[in-house]
């Protein structure tokens, strides 16, 4: 997924989804200055799209995106040693771990997901992936770290204090399934209290927009295409949205003749393959964030039955055909 060039002609894109009521905006100022900065975080690519006062640089502006990177890497990165979810991960049993309000934020969010999902989505997922090769050391052959695989939930974390959870022995959250969203509206928060109100945010594929662009239109975003898949091209206009895609045609591992996805059905322990990708609209990005990993695991046809309960703007695409909510085909132009 990617913001769509500016030069692109919007006729030669076989799908285009609009906000059925895009949001009034003040006006983008005159005197306001385009910004395209991108740069790495989180073992992936970041990109900004913004139009700013003039008074505000591109120094300060990535200085602001820096801070808001580092805080959710600091919290909630299991690839960083020292960060609190691997200091949490590794702790002995019965240890009690200080979490900052980022990290409770985004780990109530993601039980809320667990539970409206029933289960497709679950941030103590963390003994899984690591078996499959996913966590920070890598895995050539899973069946024996499988054999001894035991989880924890969230009932055996969570205490009485809300900036404190506890280690039950063995329990590992991962939540790189929804930490890149956050750090999305994170970020955007950031820049709108800079007075930045008109931006487009992208990291690793998680986008989300504020205002407008300079000609007075939403972002525009074009959605990555599985390889052989019936996915048509689409362009969706964003403006107060963000817009999150988990697939796994891309992030796969590979192991004596054998290939599997990073996304798994808490349920079973094991990889999930049979759905190609799911994009989900939403507000935050960092619910788009886990609802499409939720969509992944629970499948097509269950998949668009949650979506249409939730009213949620969402497409389901599979090996050989796709499903659309009804909300995504009211966004339809």
């Amino acid at each position: 997924m990617s913001a769509a060039p500016a030069r692109s002609a919007v006729d030669d894109v076989f799908d285009l989804l609009l906000p059925p009521d895009i949001p009034a905006h003040a006006p983008v100022p005159h005197s306001a200055q385009p910004l395209s900065l991108s740069g790495r975080t989180m073992g992936t690519g970041w990109s900004l799209e913004a139009i700013a006062p003039r008074s505000v640089s591109s120094v300060r502006v990535e200085a602001v995106l820096a801070r808001c990177f580092s805080c959710v890497i600091d919290q909630m990165s299991q690839w960083e040693s020292d960060s609190q979810i691997s200091r949490y991960n590794s702790g002995a049993a019965g240890t009690r771990h200080g979490i900052g309000p980022q990290f409770r934020q985004v780990l109530d969010c993601a039980f809320a997901i667990q539970k409206a999902s029933n289960g497709a989505f679950d941030p103590l997922l963390g003994p899984t992936s690591c078996a499959w090769g996913f966590g920070a050391e890598t895995v050539d052959d899973p069946s024996e770290a499988l054999a001894s695989l035991s989880r924890s939930d969230g009932t055996s974390i969570l205490t009485d204090d809300p900036a404190i959870l506890l280690q039950p022995g063995g329990a590992a959250l991962d939540l790189s399934g929804i930490a890149k969203g956050f750090a999305v509206d994170l970020a955007l928060a950031s820049l709108d209290q800079l007075g930045i109100a008109h931006a487009l945010l992208d990291i690793g594929g998680e986008l989300k927009a504020i205002g407008l662009r300079g000609d007075g239109l939403p972002w525009w975003v074009d959605l990555a295409r599985p390889p052989l898949s019936a996915a048509p091209a689409t362009r969706i206009g964003l403006s107060g949205w963000a817009v999150a895609t988990s697939g796994h045609w891309e992030r796969r591992r590979h192991a004596h003749g054998r290939s599997w996805s990073h996304t798994f059905d808490p349920v079973t322990n094991k990889p999930v393959n049979d759905t190609l990708s799911a994009t989900v609209l939403h507000p935050g990005c960092m619910q788009a964030d886990a609802l499409a990993t939720a969509l992944i695991v629970m499948g097509m046809e269950e998949g668009i039955r949650f979506t249409d309960r939730h009213k949620l703007p969402a497409r389901i695409v599979g090996p050989d055909r796709l499903a659309e909510s009804a909300a995504w085909r009211a966004w339809k132009a």
